[in-house]
C-alpha cells in the first residue's frame, strides 16, 4: 500500500458537496444560495409557519372557544361490557391491564366505567373513574370499586 492508494472507509464520508469553498469546488460564489434576499445571508432561519409574507394559516383561521390544557381524557367502558368480559374470560378482578389485553384500551389510556347495561357478577373493578350509576350497579352485585 502506498500513500496515493489511501481512501476513506466506505460510508465514512457523508458530504460529497463542499459548499462555499471557492470557485474550484464548483460550489463557490453564491454557494447554492442564489442572489440576494434573507435566505442568501448567514444567520437566516425561517420561522415555523412562515409562508413567504402571506398571512399564515394559523393567523387566517378564526379561533374561538377554550381548550383546557389540564383536561383528562377517559376511555369509557359500560358495565354491560364488563359483564360480557367476565363471562367470556372468567375474571375475578378487572384492571386496566386486563382491558389492554382484551383490546379495549391502549396502555396510556385512563378508564372511566359508565353505568349502561347490567352486571350480575361479584367482581372487583379497578379504574381511574366511575360514574355514580356504575358504582351503584357494581356494589349492588356485591362487587367492589377501586379508584386508581
Amino acid at each position: 500500500m502506498e500513500l496515493n492508494q489511501l481512501k476513506p472507509a466506505a460510508g465514512s464520508r457523508h458530504h460529497q458537496k463542499r459548499i462555499g469553498r471557492g470557485a474550484g469546488s464548483g460550489f463557490g460564489g453564491t454557494s447554492t444560495r442564489g442572489h440576494k434576499g434573507a435566505k442568501s445571508r448567514s444567520g437566516y432561519s425561517r420561522k415555523i409557519g412562515f409562508e413567504g409574507g402571506q398571512m399564515p394559516l394559523q393567523r387566517r383561521v378564526p379561533k374561538f372557544g377554550f381548550k383546557n390544557v389540564n383536561r383528562k381524557e377517559y376511555k369509557s367502558i359500560n358495565v354491560g361490557v364488563l359483564q360480557n368480559l367476565i363471562e367470556k374470560n372468567k375474571w375475578d378482578i378487572i384492571t386496566p391491564d386486563n382491558l389492554i389485553e382484551a383490546g379495549f384500551i391502549n396502555k396510556n389510556d385512563m378508564v372511566k366505567i359508565l353505568g349502561n347495561g347490567t352486571i350480575t357478577a361479584k367482581v372487583e373493578v379497578k379504574a381511574h373513574a366511575f360514574s355514580k350509576s356504575a358504582q351503584a350497579a357494581i356494589e349492588a352485585a356485591q362487587g367492589t370499586v377501586v379508584v386508581l
